[in-house]
């Protein structure tokens, strides 16, 4: 019913006026509950009330870790008259983009192709079908240069629906079969001939990174400057490539990154974890927010470097330290009852009321002297990169030394350190974001079972254990075959999940699987590979999601949508065709061999033109082209077979596939053995031994670590 006047005194008494956010789960949701919008969330309720009040729909895409939309929210969404506005000519509609990717992507691909860039706070009108016709970032309160001011773009949007419908109807129409359009060119279907990788575009994509690489602080193109997670994947990959004539410059290139990355204040230097991103070249200033998916992908990158062996850039050894960092802050501060990873820690800390970007992890002289007296503050001060002009704001500066610390540097820091992360503790701390992404603890589950068998950490596989059994207590379905995207609380809620979650916790729990043996975990990978074919394969093509939205639909055309992209995280395409190559080599499937090759079909027009957005394809075809290898162990339990299963969990080999006998008392009663393990026997005596598997060719059994790294260093060599 209509509000009354005197409770609603300016005039915006539309049916149902007022802010719902605050019963909503969603920590970015929650943080607008207060704000007089009167913001809804996504969904057809939203949309029919849009269309019985004829007005738009505006859109705004955030997330609770991101410093700008909290700038924004301050500026326009916290103001009266601002609100009044929005409220009398909108229905203004939030969206979490971490809960909701796929409505984040359909309408960021609008945001770009109508104002030519892309980010969050995103800004989007839309009409009662969803469809887009006008779009932005970050509007401030008043005009800058080159920026309308939010109040200026409100009005000429509101003019042009009254005014010019239209036109806007038909630019929205037109925009929308743009997209259809756009989605042809990149469709997949999984009924075709596969694609055959090609050892020399591999290598080409190597020679086109480099082009763009910064060959002083690492990784690529300028500032703003990402952890280029999938592509340091490719490389490392590529690098154990022996054959390759550009498996030295990838490991270069790969050294480079992730020792940049490692000694900047992207690393927190004191409690580990890395931050979203750097807005210098450099990585000196970053951007504070910590997610959980660049963590567990960087962790899981970081063990591979020490698999590979690293190199006189940056060494294994001081690799194991930051993954050892990386996964201990993981755990300390996303780990949450019940097993499952929050999803990040905010980029701003609040302090009396007033967000401070970074707020907890600045200091100055005058701090770092207070707490370790004027000697050693002085010594660290000049160590860490902390001047008297903070590099941040008014706080100070993040501390990181920016290259490598001598053997007496490292003594004094590993000193003081506990004192500074003691005081650093005392401060104000940034939000965290609680929800559980099922997609990003599939990827924390791959990075902490395989950092755990390469660093010898078996806590680091216990925690991932943990976190495969919340998700299939929670997030798991088997009755229906559904795994939901989103829990709070430990209560799974919202969206089905999306082919990137699938994909993800599949990957998840094959590496569980590899390192514990354990087939309960192999069994739910498989299961969940089976419900994804059902879900996201329609008369032979591939899409990101089963249509949880007609409004996401009618935006991109009526077209089921698949973005080959890598953004933040792997494409869902990119991660199905690894899941699927990785079950194909332990099942023996043809079928899902030929899948993973169909979906590589993406790779040849991305590989040499796009291949920084192209980085899990191009590791997925490495290990394809690869074999990729498939590694089982079989003979009674003793201390040789735990030696030869930790040798082939430190082995480079792009892909490979590792299956270990086990009594499994952790799998149900009823769970046959996996394929790649059937009919693979002991040697006469009982003891174990290592079958070593490529492209249905097998040598013979091997029963010692020398012997199982001479084949496999045959195997890269190409060598049968």
């Amino acid at each position: 019913m209509p509000l009354p006047e005197a409770a609603n005194p300016r005039g915006n008494n539309w049916p149902g006026a007022a802010n719902v956010l605050g019963s909503e789960p969603s920590a970015y949701l929650r943080q607008h509950a207060g704000n007089p919008v009167f913001w809804r969330p996504f969904g057809d309720e939203a949309f029919a009330l849009a269309a019985a009040r004829d007005v738009p729909v505006f859109l705004s895409i955030g997330y609770a870790a991101c410093h700008w939309c909290h700038v924004m929210a301050h500026e326009s969404f916290e103001d009266q008259e601002t609100a009044d506005y929005l409220n009398a000519h909108f229905v203004p509609v939030k969206v979490d983009r971490e809960e909701r990717p796929d409505v984040d992507s359909v309408y960021m691909t609008a945001t770009q192709a109508i104002s030519g860039e892309g980010g969050w706070p995103m800004s989007v009108f839309l009409t009662p079908e969803g469809l887009a016709f006008h779009a932005g970032t970050y509007f401030p309160p008043v005009p800058l240069p080159g920026r309308p001011s939010f109040r200026n773009v409100l009005e000429a949007v509101h003019e042009a629906w009254v005014e010019r419908r239209e036109a806007v109807e038909q630019n929205a129409r037109g925009l929308a079969t743009n997209m259809a359009n756009a989605q042809l060119s990149s469709a997949v279907r999984l009924d075709g001939p596969p694609e055959v990788v090609d050892a020399q575009l591999l290598s080409d994509a190597v020679r086109v990174l480099a082009r763009s690489e910064d060959p002083d602080a690492g990784g690529f193109g300028s500032a703003p400057k990402f952890p280029p997670s999938a592509v340091l994947e490719f490389l490392i990959r590529h690098a154990a490539a022996a054959l390759s004539e550009t498996a030295e410059d990838a490991q270069d290139m790969a050294g480079r990154a992730l020792a940049g990355m490692a000694r900047s204040a992207l690393c927190d230097q004191l409690d580990g974890g890395f931050a979203r991103y750097s807005v210098t070249a450099d990585w000196s200033v970053p951007h504070f927010e910590k997610m959980l998916y660049d963590n567990a992908q960087l962790l899981r990158v970081y063990a591979h470097w020490v698999r590979l062996g690293g190199n006189e850039v940056f060494p294994a050894e001081e690799a194991a330290d930051v993954a050892s960092g990386c996964a201990d802050w993981m755990l300390a501060s996303l780990g949450l009852p019940g097993g499952g990873l929050a999803s990040s820690l905010d980029a701003d800390t609040v302090v009396d009321g007033v967000h401070h970007e970074g707020g907890s992890y600045l200091w100055t002289p005058g701090s770092l002297h207070e707490v370790l007296g004027p000697a050693d503050g002085q010594d660290v001060a000049r160590m860490m990169n902390v001047g008297a002009q903070g590099t941040v704001s008014e706080l100070g500066s993040p501390l990181h030394p920016g290259r490598p610390l001598s053997a007496s540097e490292s003594r004094l820091w590993q000193r003081v350190r506990p004192a500074l992360l003691a005081a650093r503790d005392l401060r104000n701390q940034p939000a965290r974001d609680e929800k559980v992404v099922a997609g990003w603890n599939g990827l924390a589950i791959a990075g902490l079972a395989e950092a755990g068998g390469v660093l010898d950490r078996p806590d680091l596989v216990a925690a991932a254990g943990e976190v495969a059994a919340y998700l299939e207590r929670v997030h798991w379905n088997a009755e229906d075959g559904l795994l939901v995207r989103v829990s709070h609380d430990s209560k799974a809620r919202g969206i089905g999940g999306l082919l990137e979650d699938y994909a993800f916790c599949a990957e998840g729990l094959f590496s569980l699987y590899s390192v514990t043996g354990t087939k309960h975990w192999y069994r739910l990978a498989e299961q969940l590979i089976r419900a994804a074919e059902t879900r996201f394969v329609d008369d032979g093509h591939l899409a990101d999601s089963a249509g949880e939205s007609a409004q996401v639909f009618n935006a991109q055309g009526q077209r089921a949508a698949l973005d080959p992209f890598d953004n933040a995280t792997p494409s869902g395409a990119a991660g199905f065709a690894g899941v699927l190559l990785t079950y194909s080599a332990y099942s023996g499937s043809h079928a899902h061999r030929l899948m993973a090759g169909n979906i590589l079909g993406l790779l040849p027009p991305l590989a040499t033109r796009a291949p920084r957005v192209a980085g899990w394809l191009l590791a997925t075809g490495q290990a394809a082209l690869a074999g990729p290898v498939e590694a089982a162990i079989a003979g009674s339990d003793s201390s040789l077979r735990q030696e030869l299963h930790g040798a082939l969990l430190k082995s480079a080999s792009p892909g490979m596939v590792v299956a270990v006998q086990m009594d499994d008392a952790g799998s149900p009663a009823g769970e046959g053995e996996v394929p790649l393990l059937i009919h693979r026997t002991g040697a006469p005596d009982g003891s174990p031994q290592v079958y070593l598997c490529r492209d249905m060719v097998c040598g013979r059994p091997v029963g010692t670590v020398a012997e199982v790294q001479s084949m496999l260093a045959r195997m890269a060599s190409g060598a049968s």
